[in-house]
């Protein structure tokens, strides 16, 4: 129940006094100045929650007479206040307040005070969801909540954090589609678009748990991967540069000095969702989105567009329908993969002669000899007769190019300066998808996957924030549209 507004204000200037009463008594005992804080804070909290009864007090009942008019509409007045529950920073507030509905018992249309207030849908205030979701886009909902009871005594279930999670996102897909395109002075001359893919682990259905029983049987996993695709569009300036520079960039693992950085951007990731009825992939929604952010960003096609990506087929047929002017440039550090894999079938792992094996044929892929490497991996297994997993790791290195040798022109993308690692998609694979959705026992529904997927992308994006106040506006002026009416 909330205090009357000058009860309240009153309880606030004693518990204002209280709290210098503290700091002189903490130095008079000798308090260490952690434990001051601490006292300080729970002090702030409980003043914190006066005052919020406070102001709340002060705009009234919402009482605005026996009936009112909605359009032809007439509803009245409740016979008896109503409460709302309030869950803010500070603590729960109970909310008592008239509202009106057509008649008696039937559901509210018009709540007055709610709509003064701007109170949420639920029962959680913006803020604590603001800070409660900022910490369930890095740690499990458990956790989350946990901490937050930890620091301000409030603590909304686990259940209300999941469906926090998925509240907040349900405007994330619009937001995304509204964002203005970056300053077109601030943009690099080269549009890169790189994209892969992740697994996350779902939630099996129930009635496939229910069949299978308790135990799992042999060879069977503990859970089914769903892929989460990931893609980035970022700007670039041009970087030419020689196979004599990769070469020894790519060895020493350092990064050049004078290479130019990203510029503006964005992530986001998409799983394979029913929508209107029908399954539309992950990668097909992943790159429509792509093709909409590259057309805003450069509506001329005056900038040259480059899909880095691995060598996933799928991937390629999607980008050549939606992306098809991009030019295709296979990632050059799943080339190195292959490479590394075959020296050390004839190689000690980490020899010189394993080491030097790689460098040589990475130097001549740098040139555009894709043919010449493609011809010295086949004689590799006659001459050393290869047999076994030895022969099919050369057998798979030789597919891998030869499937992708459109991409591998390494000696042209050079000399134009394009970019030829996709380290951004990789980087925003772990980081956006792995880090939080694969950590120990973690399961997800494609909902609940694809929401918290889309927070995260927005907050590694930095624009937080601006959805944040972006979400809060359209669910009010859905929440009472009849104000507006």
């Amino acid at each position: 129940m909330i205090m009357a507004h000058e009860q309240a204000m009153l309880k606030g200037q004693e518990q204002l006094h209280g709290l210098w009463a503290l700091i002189e008594r903490a130095g008079e005992e000798g308090w260490r100045v952690d434990q001051v804080e601490r006292e300080l804070f729970a002090g702030l909290l409980k003043l914190g929650h006066t005052l919020l009864g406070a102001f709340v007090a002060q705009a009234g009942d919402g009482d605005e007479g026996e009936r009112v008019e909605q359009g032809t509409r007439t509803l009245r007045r409740s016979e008896a206040k109503r409460p709302r529950r309030y869950v803010s920073i500070f603590g729960e507030l109970a909310i008592e307040r008239y509202v009106y509905a057509v008649r008696e018992g039937q559901r509210a249309e018009y709540l007055p005070l709610d709509a003064r207030l701007g109170l949420p849908a639920d029962d959680f205030s913006y803020v604590l969801v603001d800070w409660q979701q900022r910490m369930c886009l890095k740690d499990s909902f458990a956790e989350a909540v946990d901490s937050l009871a930890e620091l301000l005594g409030v603590a909304p279930s686990v259940r209300a954090a999941e469906h926090g999670n998925r509240h907040l996102a349900e405007h994330a897909e619009a937001f995304r589609l509204r964002q203005a395109p970056p300053d077109a002075a601030e943009e690099g001359d080269i549009m890169v678009l790189t994209a892969d893919g992740k697994g996350v682990p779902m939630r099996r259905p129930i009635e496939e748990r229910a069949r299978r029983g308790p135990r799992r049987g042999k060879g069977e996993k503990a859970n089914k991967k769903q892929m989460a695709y990931v893609a980035a569009v970022y700007s670039i300036a041009p970087f030419e540069r020689t196979a004599a520079d990769v070469v020894d960039e790519v060895l020493r693992r350092e990064r050049a000095a004078d290479r130019p950085r990203p510029q503006s951007k964005r992530v986001w990731a998409e799983m394979t969702r029913v929508d209107q009825g029908a399954a539309c992939t992950g990668k097909e929604r992943l790159f429509v989105e792509a093709a909409i952010d590259l057309h805003e960003r450069d509506p001329d096609r005056q900038k040259t567009v480059v899909c880095l990506m691995d060598g996933e087929a799928g991937l390629w047929a999607v980008q050549r329908e939606w992306v098809p002017h991009a030019i295709g440039v296979l990632d050059l550090f799943h080339v190195l993969e292959r490479l590394w894999a075959v020296a050390h079938c004839i190689h000690r792992e980490t020899s010189p002669e394993a080491e030097a094996f790689v460098t040589r044929r990475l130097r001549r892929l740098l040139e555009g000899k894709v043919g010449y490497v493609i011809g010295g991996l086949r004689r590799l297994i006659d001459e050393h007769r290869l047999v076994g997993q030895r022969r099919n790791t050369v057998r798979s290195a030789i597919t891998y190019y030869e499937n992708n040798r459109d991409h591998m022109c390494y000696d042209k993308y050079l000399a134009a300066g394009y970019p030829i690692g996709s380290g951004v998609a990789e980087g925003a694979c772990r980081h956006l998808v792995k880090d939080r959705m694969e950590r120990t026992g973690m399961r997800w529904t494609t909902h609940g996957a694809q929401s918290l997927l889309h927070l995260r992308a927005i907050y590694l994006n930095g624009d937080w924030k601006t959805y944040l106040e972006s979400h809060i506006q359209n669910e009010q002026a859905t929440q009472y549209a009849q104000l507006a009416a």
